[in-house]
């Protein structure tokens, strides 16, 4: 393990250079707030009134909100920690085709958790709105923090959504995107001159060679000796 000499060395180290990146913060983030909105209605998101021992939401007595808000937190938690495993080991990746395939999965799913944070903030502000307030024992701290929460996952899912899509847009759509680029320099290369482009003779004169009859067979380009008829007496 090498350990850094000094603080500029360790402002250098791979470690450090990882964490300043935007997406391995928006990550870091968004894993913490998911992490505050399922432990808060967790832990005091359920309550009992004085006349019955039953726990009920502290969101209007909606267990599915509480649970919707749980679920949700608890999946995009898991999924902040398996796009940052695989951030760390973006550099060894050396297929390309594997890569796009994870920038575009990190796309969609940045998306879709923009879009799902969104629908919970709505859901969740809506049922704390109708929650009658003298009915709550406790628990409205943490409802309270549920729905803030939430609505800062909306703003750091949408700010992923943004980095993910500048990434596909850096890469090559294709992966073999130079080898067809080669192949159609050398179909140019090697097809033939149209009617209408100039084509270059050499000039004629003594001196020049011509193609065509270089071309020929040595037969055909040796002269032949003349004849000897046999001329009939008289």
């Amino acid at each position: 393990m090498h350990i850094p000499e000094s603080l500029q060395d360790l402002a250098d180290s791979e470690a450090v250079q990882f964490l300043k990146r935007p997406k391995t913060i928006a990550r870091i983030f968004a894993g913490v707030f998911s992490l505050v909105v399922f432990s808060s209605l967790l832990t005091d998101g359920h309550q009992n009134n004085t006349e019955s021992s039953r726990l009920h939401c502290v969101l209007n007595s909606n267990s599915t909100a509480c649970g919707f808000a749980v679920g949700a937190g608890l999946l995009a938690f898991l999924t902040c920690l398996a796009f940052l495993a695989l951030d760390t080991h973006e550099s060894r990746i050396g297929s390309s085709r594997f890569k796009t395939a994870v920038q575009l999965l990190d796309f969609i799913l940045a998306v879709l958790w923009t879009g799902i944070w969104f629908v919970g903030f709505c859901f969740l502000a809506n049922q704390w709105q109708h929650s009658p307030p003298e009915g709550l024992l406790l628990g409205s701290s943490s409802a309270k923090a549920a729905i803030t929460f939430t609505f800062f996952s909306v703003l750091v899912w949408a700010f992923q959504a943004y980095l993910a899509l500048r990434d596909l847009r850096n890469d090559a759509p294709v992966p073999y995107k130079r080898s067809l680029d080669e192949g159609g320099v050398a179909l140019t290369t090697l097809s033939p001159p149209s009617a209408a482009s100039p084509v270059n003779t050499p000039p004629a004169g003594p001196n020049s060679l011509n193609y065509a009859s270089s071309a020929l067979s040595p037969y055909l380009a040796t002269p032949k000796a003349p004849r000897l008829a046999m001329m009939p007496d008289n």
